[in-house]
């Protein structure tokens, strides 16, 4: 296979034997899994042989724990006895079947005996749902769930511009929200809003809520909290027809360390899915790791793939720390200065190899699907085919924009913005591979973290967010919020991404019900009355992000071959233009003084937006423009910008 990877980027040369490597190691494992003929696809069907399987006139249960010396299925359908014993079958497989109908809803568990005379209880490892039980842990639950799906995915014709959400914050009440809920209230906001992609966060059952979904027990159970398997399908379902495509929050990389709910100690062994000894266990994270050299790991974790794109319509995958996965290191404490880093005994081959089969599996099933990679590393050939030397993802997250934005609003002044390195920021990325950008996600949402808003406002968004109220604090901070999305909208990527109730200045931080909060629900809700209240400056934020995306939807422009020209920059006058696609775009980031400015264009160009508009919040139309013989001559108010179409 050539390695097209080197003509995007011919600093790669010397690290030709790794590249090749990568593609060995992936052909390698393709036919040690398929052999010569085999399908991945194929492949990828465990969830339909192992857990409850309804036949015609029985149902199958199957369970892969090959150190246990027998097994029993129990539940309430048969008061928590031993008459449901299972037999051996191979590679230590054991199963049961039963005549008749599946007793749908009954609490179920697989019992272990080991070979130390133990006796464990465990939740299956294919169950489709699971609910919380009077010792604080979880018990599988039997579901046939039966949804009559209406609508098909729709086809996006732009770039993906994602709405991350939670569902369970999704509610302004005291309460944990539903999928039902989401679906009537919040959907109609996402589709009003302008986002044509939803990423759904901590669908993947995880025993504690406050893990923000990425500890997780069950991997093809849902979370219970938010409802019914259904109710998620209606989901996705009303979704699609809302033309919204729906991507997963997969979470591949680690797993909750739990021993009865999850998949830790399993059939009494430590390395029955994770790697033994403490290259299992996650050092920052406390959780387990994966060993992706293992063929029934590479089974388990592609064919859960498969089920949710099967079984639940998503289309497609952002795939959680990706970076831990990558290296034996994790990527902890590691500058990534220079291509050594990438290629070393640090680097962990099986995961590499797990990613690529990951990604083919992932388009084979559906050509369309969509995934993206959480990797801050920028690992080369990340977002490229696997068929040019890469691992295969469609996008990588731009993870360093929203580290580049906090520390510009913590650590320094208004006047001491590097437009130059701000250019570098958001404009510097692989060659051939597509990026998301975004400004902030839930990372910056967290307890202990602030929002671009909260690092902008502080105190002042709790007493002066009132249209009529006079602060110069709110004044600046819906300037700069405007324009550092407006920038990395239109500069960081070839998608755009952002967190829910950040597109209109949501206050305060993420923090959910726990012992040290008292269980309250305070932070762990969504307030959307403010973006609502016609009284309140959030109102702006809001229309602002609504016209911004507009911008895509009418010129689409984000994903244009044309590669983005830089007109002018000058830092010292904080003064950047800059042309993508049929759009220019001109900022003043200066905090006091108006900027003038000349642009070369052979037809008049037409003003399409205005940050300083009062719809937005602005004081607007303050900057003036006029056109003469060719030359653009523009006035920018401080704290501004506009965007001009080329004719």
């Amino acid at each position: 296979m050539p390695l097209n990877i080197l003509d995007y980027d011919p600093y790669l040369e010397p690290f030709k034997d790794d590249l090749s490597l990568r593609l060995f190691e992936f052909a390698r494992t393709k036919k040690r899994l398929l052999g010569v003929d085999g399908s991945l696809v194929d492949f990828a069907n465990g969830y339909k042989y192992f857990g409850f399987q309804q036949e015609s006139k029985h149902w199958t249960f199957r369970e892969w724990a090959p150190n246990a010396k027998k097994a029993w299925l129990v539940g309430d359908f048969n008061n928590w006895e031993n008459n449901y014993e299972l037999k051996q079958a191979y590679g230590g497989t054991w199963e049961i079947s039963v005549p008749g109908l599946l007793p749908v809803g009954s609490k179920v568990k697989i019992k272990l005996l080991l070979p130390t005379g133990e006796v464990v209880y465990r939740v299956p490892s294919y169950i489709m749902y699971a609910l919380p039980n009077e010792n604080h842990g979880l018990d599988g639950v039997i579901t046939q769930p039966k949804y009559e799906w209406k609508n098909k995915s729709p086809k996006l014709s732009e770039a993906p511009l994602i709405y991350e959400a939670h569902i369970g914050i999704s509610t302004e009440e005291y309460k944990i929200n539903s999928y039902k809920e989401f679906t009537r209230d919040v959907l109609p906001r996402i589709k009003k809003d302008g986002y044509n992609t939803i990423q759904l966060m901590a669908i993947m059952e995880h025993p504690l809520y406050a893990s923000f979904g990425y500890q997780v027990s069950n991997f093809f159970a849902i979370s219970s909290r938010f409802g019914q398997p259904e109710d998620l399908m209606e989901l996705i379902d009303k979704a699609h027809v809302l033309g919204l495509q729906v991507l997963l929050d997969v979470v591949h990389s680690h797993a909750v360390k739990n021993i009865e709910d999850g998949l830790n100690y399993f059939d009494g062994t430590e390395n029955q899915y994770f790697h033994e000894g403490e290259r299992g266990n996650h050092p920052a994270w406390k959780t387990k790791l994966f060993n992706y050299g293992k063929d029934e790991v590479l089974h388990f974790l592609l064919s859960n793939l498969k089920f949710w794109l099967d079984i639940y319509h998503f289309d497609g995958f952002r795939f959680d720390g990706v970076t831990s996965m990558l290296y034996h290191d994790h990527g902890l404490g590691t500058a990534f200065t220079d291509y050594s880093k990438y290629f070393s005994l640090n680097t962990d081959v099986e995961a590499v190899t797990y990613l690529m089969l990951a990604n083919e599996l992932t388009h084979l099933f559906n050509p369309s699907a969509t995934t993206i990679a959480e990797d801050m590393s920028a690992m080369p050939g990340m977002a490229l085919p696997i068929s040019a030397g890469g691992i295969g993802f469609d996008y990588r997250l731009s993870m360093g924009i929203p580290d580049f934005w906090i520390k510009q609003l913590k650590e320094k002044t208004d006047n001491s913005l590097d437009l130059l390195s701000l250019w570098w920021e958001l404009t510097t990325r692989r060659p051939g591979e597509k990026n998301i950008g975004y400004s902030e996600s839930h990372d910056q949402a967290l307890v202990g973290d602030k929002t671009l808003m909260m690092w902008l406002a502080n105190e002042e968004i709790y007493w002066n967010m009132d249209i009529n109220s006079q602060s110069l604090i709110i004044d600046r901070t819906i300037a700069l919020h405007k324009l550092i999305r407006l920038i990395t909208f239109s500069l960081a990527g070839e998608g755009y991404l952002n967190f829910m109730g950040n597109e209109f200045g949501h206050p305060e931080w993420l923090d959910f019900p726990r012992e040290e909060n008292h269980d309250d629900f305070q932070h762990a809700r969504r307030q959307w009355s403010l973006a609502d209240n016609e009284n309140l400056r959030f109102k702006y934020l809001l229309a602002f992000d609504q016209a911004m995306l507009n911008l895509e939807h009418d010129f689409k422009f984000l994903e244009s071959t044309d590669p983005v020209q830089q007109l002018w920059i000058k830092d010292s006058d904080k003064l950047l233009a800059y042309k993508k696609g049929q759009l220019v775009f001109v900022f003043n980031f200066h905090p006091s003084y108006e900027q003038k400015l000349q642009l070369q264009f052979s037809k008049k160009p037409e003003l399409i937006f205005d940050s300083d508009d009062q719809k937005f919040g602005g004081f607007g139309p303050r900057s003036s423009f006029g056109w003469s013989k060719g030359t653009l001559n523009l006035i920018l108010e401080p704290r501004t910008a506009m965007v001009f179409k080329i004719k």
